[in-house]
């Protein structure tokens, strides 16, 4: 079983980059919920912008559909998984700008962009309020982020058939994301929370998901056997609904505005 918890180890950033970049060949085959959550910010955002940063861009998916849609802009792609960004840059090198980097540290000056898209990335950063902060210094004023982040709960039919709690994105609650948002300086425009439940066929198709999108970093010293395996489909096949193995993903899609 991979771990999938979110600490403050040291080398967590290389950690997740590290995982990322090793799933970066399968990606957008196995993103399946990404690209559905995302599409939640995609139908909110604004008519026109000409400076667009695509934060925790992976693969380039997303980035290019933001170049495709604002044309005369200028398009630039952050992540932090060099893996992501080299499958990115294979695909769609000529139009885009690709920037290796952290959230929480962003490599622009301030007031570079006038729009801001995160789809499912910033869960992954240690300190959010850090990222909060970067985004209201990266942003014009007037400028807007339309973020997706996942919140508590995620993952839990996985936690459940492992008898893992750890297995649990340990992400903030909505009430500190927002504190954050308000520190930053940022204003929330707009604020829904949902749980999407995305269908498998069995555990194996499960776990690739999950594996296949660079949603797990490897535990030492775990050595699952066979039995192990059986307890844990054994588990989740209660949880089997007529559409097949249920996987909650507890989404927060925002979006956030820098005062003029």
């Amino acid at each position: 079983m991979s771990d999938l918890t979110l600490n403050s180890d040291a080398n967590w950033q290389a950690r997740v980059a590290h995982a990322f970049s090793r799933a970066a060949p399968r990606y957008d085959e196995l993103a399946k919920a990404q690209r559905q959550i995302g599409q939640r910010l995609w139908d909110a955002l604004p008519d026109d912008a000409r400076h667009v940063l695509d934060v925790g861009c992976g693969t380039g998916y997303w980035t290019q559909r933001l170049a495709k849609r604002y044309p005369r802009a200028q398009i630039t792609g952050l992540d932090l998984a060099p893996g992501m960004l080299e499958q990115a840059r294979q695909r769609y090198a000529d139009s885009i700008d690709w920037q290796h980097g952290d959230a929480a540290a962003q490599p622009f000056n301030d007031g570079s962009f006038n729009l801001v898209f995160s789809n499912l990335a910033v869960q992954w950063c240690l300190d959010i309020g850090a990222v909060m902060d970067e985004l209201y210094r990266i942003l014009t004023p007037g400028g807007q982020a339309h973020i997706t982040t996942l919140l508590p709960g995620t993952l839990k039919e996985i936690a459940f058939a492992w008898q893992r709690p750890d297995a649990l994105l340990q992400t903030p609650n909505q009430a500190s994301v927002e504190r954050t948002i308000v520190e930053s300086g940022l204003t929330i425009a707009q604020q829904t929370a949902t749980v999407e439940r995305f269908y498998y066929t069995d555990l194996p198709d499960v776990m690739a998901s999950i594996k296949g999108v660079g949603a797990q970093l490897p535990r030492s010293h775990t050595h699952l056997t066979r039995a192990d395996i059986a307890t844990a489909q054994a588990r989740f096949e209660t949880l089997r609904q007529s559409e097949g193995l249920p996987v909650s993903y507890h989404c927060l899609t925002l979006q956030l505005e820098k005062s003029l």
